[in-house]
């Protein structure tokens, strides 16, 4: 027996199952040590098999489901973090059900559970319909869940349910067995499947076509947990199962522990995830490598205890906390792709080791098998609850990283302090938990400072699903710049207010009545769209369609007669844009706003006939795949005029997506242009990329727009991407 009163189990209960299928291929049966007879090691086998199989389907439908609806949403990266609050959700319900079931007879629980699964079938395949789609761009969160429930909602269930459920009757149909390496086992099927479908699936299968075979995988595997439920089990074996001493039932302040362990893993996942893709890209490649890391520290740290050292994971816990304490701050806002990902992925998971290693040293008997996961998966759904729901509505900043980051500090705090075989158990005055404790203490003061770093000169921050938006005044540099020879002098009041996405500018105006009217950041009149609107000529008016508002900074190209209409998803920006910048009143040309995802919005239209059609609805630096698509190209040129050009913004930190672009173009029968302009910071000019698409034959301003760019040629190895694919492995800079 162990500390925790568990009997260290055998290898054969893991391992030996899988021996087993090997020397069955090859029809060498024979008994393992522990193992009673040829009949123990099927049966063991089949049980792995029903808890493997599930584990893997119960997370390949994550990636699957979360691709199908991003696009109903936006694209916006909150989009994920709400699937995965969904899913904790849902496997909570699953571990509560198991819990509640194992209390009747086993002859009951077989004919409930297997009466459930012929239920679930059918609700398949999982495909969401088409009357989910939102209609409005007004609590997202509550319909994604809902969306989510009626579309999966009983199949996830089951499969939730069915690694304990399953674990506890592998238990008590067997005395003295110890199965929470079944666990582990149930982990290496869900990594599986996350880490094979970025690999296998998403680049060759249709997203359609991934929810069909889902669908009938989860029939199989539906009818092998029916077998299993109906495995003969001998009344000898049941009632040695009774006979059993009852072991001692752990105490609320254990169970507390599970609890705040879990969740903090989970915070921990949720909080990470959101700040890698809300500045990137809301793509499943994104959302799976730190559910694969999460997902890993629960395999090393069920699969035995062999893995989890606490002294050498408290170190490296040490370096992960204060590493990430300081890159979060705002002189780290830059760091490259390659640098942030890992920093953080490694950070998160060396942060689960800790949470989930302590849990594996305080799982309790077999006996409260159930009770164990059960607060598990409340500690879960809790944590993921405060990132997904609470923070939002709590916080006007982006603060709740730093927060979890904090609450793992002091959780480091307790369970030193409360563990008899602790160095630091009880400690009071010892220098080194002293030590242990100012570093604890010094890591969150750093998070304090680096969260009022990020409201530092902040006028108006505030806070959707969309993400957080911060409007700052500042005053640009006072530099001269130097043209064609004489120097020319900065304008003369240079305050400004700038609309700001996570760290990303997205539009800023000159506070002067002399310059408020001048378009700036990535729209000056040297940009691609400038150029663009410039040729479009100024015989007759125009018809400009821009989805994005951003500050409206294009209304200020708007002439009298001219129509801009503009397609916003985020509420929240349509209001900042009117009540802290004044674009939008002072155009004379006539101005439209559209609450929507600009998508949508156009697919329910008829066709616009714009001049132009502007797309720059980017988040941060994350990008709303679904825009980009050949199928959204597609939609766009049919409402744009023979001779109309398409503008897309494609300036970002981390993606090169210019030959994406070009690609779909070519398969269009398109021109497609890239305009790239430099910076001019008194005058609030970024440096910018756009690309510009239209008819071969002849579009507005061609020969202006050839010789301000340079044309974009088929790239031999990038394929389009379309509704059914898209990768960005090809695109990452």
């Amino acid at each position: 027996m162990n500390e925790h009163g568990t009997a260290p189990l055998p290898r054969e209960a893991f391992g030996g199952a899988w021996v087993y299928v090997i020397k069955f291929q090859f029809g060498k049966v024979r008994n393992q040590p522990g193992s009673s007879d040829c009949s123990a090691m099927i049966s063991k086998f089949i049980y792995g098999l029903a808890i493997f199989s599930s584990a893997f389907l119960l997370f390949l439908v994550q990636p699957i489901l979360g691709k199908i609806i991003l696009p109903w949403f936006g694209g916006a990266a909150g989009v994920w973090i709400v699937c995965l609050l969904f899913f904790q959700i849902v496997l909570l319900l699953g571990y509560s059900y198991a819990h509640l079931l194992i209390g009747f007879k086993l002859r009951t629980q077989a004919w409930l559970h297997v009466t459930l699964i012929a239920g679930s079938l059918l609700s398949l395949p999982i495909l969401p319909k088409a009357l989910w789609r939102p209609q409005t761009p007004y609590h997202p969160a509550l319909q994604i869940l809902v969306l989510l429930a009626a579309t999966a909602g009983l199949p996830y269930f089951l499969l939730a349910s069915t690694s304990p459920l399953l674990q506890a009757w592998y238990a008590r149909n067997r005395p003295g067995a110890v199965p929470y390496r079944f666990y582990a086992l149930s982990n290496i099927g869900s990594m599986l499947a996350l880490v094979g479908y970025p690999i296998v699936v998403e680049p060759y299968v249709a997203t359609s076509r991934q929810g069909v075979g889902w669908s009938w995988a989860y029939a199989a595997v539906a009818a092998l947990c029916a077998l299993v439920a109906f495995t003969p089990r001998t009344d000898q074996v049941i009632s040695a199962a009774h006979d059993l001493p009852p072991a001692p039932a752990p105490g609320w302040e254990v169970q507390g522990l599970w609890i705040s362990l879990a969740a903090c893993g989970s915070a921990l996942l949720l909080a990470i995830t959101h700040h890698i893709t809300q500045n990137i890209a809301a793509v499943p490649l994104l959302w799976i490598i730190p559910l694969a890391f999460y997902l890993l520290s629960f395999i090393l740290c069920f699969e035995g205890g062999t893995w989890y050292r606490r002294d050498f994971f408290l170190k490296l816990l040490g370096v992960a906390l204060g590493s990430a304490a300081y890159a979060l701050g705002p002189s780290f806002t830059g760091l490259p792709l390659k640098v942030s990902i890992p920093l953080f992925c490694c950070s998160l998971f060396i942060g689960c080791m800790f949470c989930h290693g302590e849990l594996a040293r305080l799982k309790p008997h077999p006996q409260y098998l159930t009770t164990f996961y059960l607060m598990v998966s409340l500690g879960g759904v809790l944590g993921a609850t405060f990132v997904a729901v609470l923070a939002p509505l709590l916080y006007s900043g982006d603060y709740e990283l730093q927060i979890v980051l904090g609450c793992c500090a002091l959780l480091v705090l307790l369970v030193l302090h409360r563990d008899p075989t602790s160095t630091f158990y009880q400690a009071r005055w010892q220098l080194p938990w002293l030590l242990v404790v100012a570093f604890a203490f010094a890591v969150i003061i750093r998070l304090g400072i680096t969260a009022r770093e990020e409201s530092k000169d902040v006028r108006v921050m505030a806070r959707n699903f969309y993400g957080v938006l911060r409007v700052v005044d500042q005053v640009a540099p006072n530099v001269v710049l130097v043209k064609a020879g004489p120097a020319l002098p900065p304008p003369g009041d240079l305050r400004l207010s700038k609309l700001m996405n996570g760290t990303i500018d997205h539009g800023l105006q000159f506070l002067s009545p002399a310059l408020r009217d001048r378009p700036t950041t990535y729209y000056g009149p040297d940009s691609g769209i400038g150029i663009a609107l410039r040729a479009a000529g100024t015989a007759t008016p125009l018809k400009v369609g821009v989805i994005g508002l951003g500050v409206g900074t294009i209304a200020a190209y708007g002439r009298p007669g001219d129509h801009y209409q503009f397609y916003e998803i985020n509420p929240l920006v349509v209001r900042l844009a009117n009540q802290e910048f004044t674009y939008l009143q002072d155009s004379p040309a006539k101005i439209e706003t559209v609450l929507g995802d600009g998508r949508l919005s156009l697919q329910q239209e008829e066709p616009q006939g714009f001049n132009v059609l502007v797309v720059d609805a980017f988040s941060g630096d994350s990008i709303p795949v679904h825009l980009l698509t050949r199928e959204a190209m597609a939609l766009y040129f049919r409402h744009l005029t023979p001779d109309g050009v398409l503008a897309l913004h494609v300036s970002n930190q981390y993606l090169n997506l210019s030959p994406v672009i070009a690609a779909t173009a070519v398969g269009l029968g398109k021109e497609a242009v890239v305009v790239e302009n430099k910076d001019d910071n008194a005058r609030g000019i970024y440096r910018a990329t756009w690309v510009l698409v239209g008819d071969r034959a002849g579009y507005h301003g061609q020969a202006e727009i050839r010789k301000a760019g340079t044309a974009l040629s088929n790239p031999k190895h990038q394929a389009q991407w379309t509704d059914d694919f898209s990768s960005i492995f090809e695109v990452l800079l």
